[in-house]
């Protein structure tokens, strides 16, 4: 099976790459910040209005993987149009594209389009509120995609692992502050469902094998504070757990707003996969495992110069 990664140099984009290129045949499409790579590279601008059918037509798919996206939420508040381009125009052109092919399409989407205001475990039946512009976007890229291709499949996720640059994930930050021996914050009031990056692509590979389309929620099978994640990566990594300041996010001063509630059940895509899903543990072994294997710096490589 060929596989069009988009979004080819982010944090899942590359992991995807590096951990089914031995298995499928991977094309990732990328603006020209990766070389080298052991998958097939192709450039393109997706801001380019006719960059999507190019690239569906040069390479000719069995499947695209769209993880590309304007992903800071900060960088959406601040530049809405662009965040509209990308996260919900870009993934309308993209379906299109896809459906006049019969490619299959996974779209990526993210469990920031609730508001966190539910009391309990949101479902893929629960009506989405997007408290910011980056969830906003993200969720007309929602319905886009399957007003225009109901045979795709939207995964609103939540993930963390390695990335290019190091400064990516919510992993990272913890990794890179605690490392340095400096103290930080952690909300001790957003609950979430992280999963790592490298069960993430196993499970969107699982979903493309199973041919799902619809919306699934594909996180982590076990919610935790963000504070709670930080005091897990510490006691992985050896790091002084009492660096991190358990705060409200409220009292974060961050502009863009943020869920508090952002537990989301899984049972959908359990029950479709026929399998379980794991939760953040296990991931954030691999995560460490990774680092000791020296996986941060091999990504490094990747990186064109």
């Amino acid at each position: 099976m060929k596989i069009l990664v988009t979004g080819a140099s982010g944090l899942l984009g590359l992991n995807l790459g590096l951990r089914m290129h031995e298995r499928y045949s991977i094309v990732g499409q990328d603006r020209g910040k990766l070389a080298s790579t052991p998958f097939e590279l192709v450039r393109a601008d997706l801001l380019d209005p006719s960059a999507c059918s190019r690239l569906i037509d040069s390479v000719r798919p069995d499947a695209v993987i769209h993880t590309a996206a304007l992903a800071n939420l900060e960088s959406c508040e601040n530049d809405p149009a662009t965040s509209r381009l990308l996260n919900a125009e870009v993934p309308s052109l993209l379906a299109e594209s896809c459906t006049k092919h019969d490619i299959q399409l996974i779209h990526i989407s993210t469990d920031a389009v609730f508001d966190g205001t539910k009391e309990g475990i949101y479902t893929e039946e629960d009506t989405p509120n997007p408290a910011g512009v980056y969830a906003a976007t993200k969720l007309q890229g929602e319905e886009n995609v399957l007003s225009i291709y109901p045979q795709a499949a939207v995964a609103r996720v939540n993930f963390f692992g390695w990335s290019l640059s190091g400064t990516r994930s919510l992993s990272e930050f913890f990794f890179n502050t605690l490392g340095a021996g400096k103290t930080c914050n952690g909300f001790d009031d957003v609950y979430f469902c992280p999963m790592f990056v490298g069960d993430l692509a196993d499970t969107l590979i699982g979903m493309l094998e199973k041919s799902l389309s619809g919306t699934y929620h594909v996180v982590g099978s076990r919610a935790i504070t963000k504070y709670e994640f930080g005091q897990e990566i510490a006691k992985v990594f050896g790091f002084d757990a009492g660096l991190i300041n358990p705060i409200s996010v409220s009292d974060s001063g961050l502009t863009a707003k943020r869920s508090n509630n952002l537990r989301l059940s899984i049972h959908k895509l359990s029950t479709a996969l026929g399998r379980e899903i794991p939760d953040f543990s296990t991931g954030l072994t691999q995560f460490y495992t990774q680092y000791k294997q020296g996986y941060p710096q091999k990504m490094r490589s990747y990186q064109q110069e």
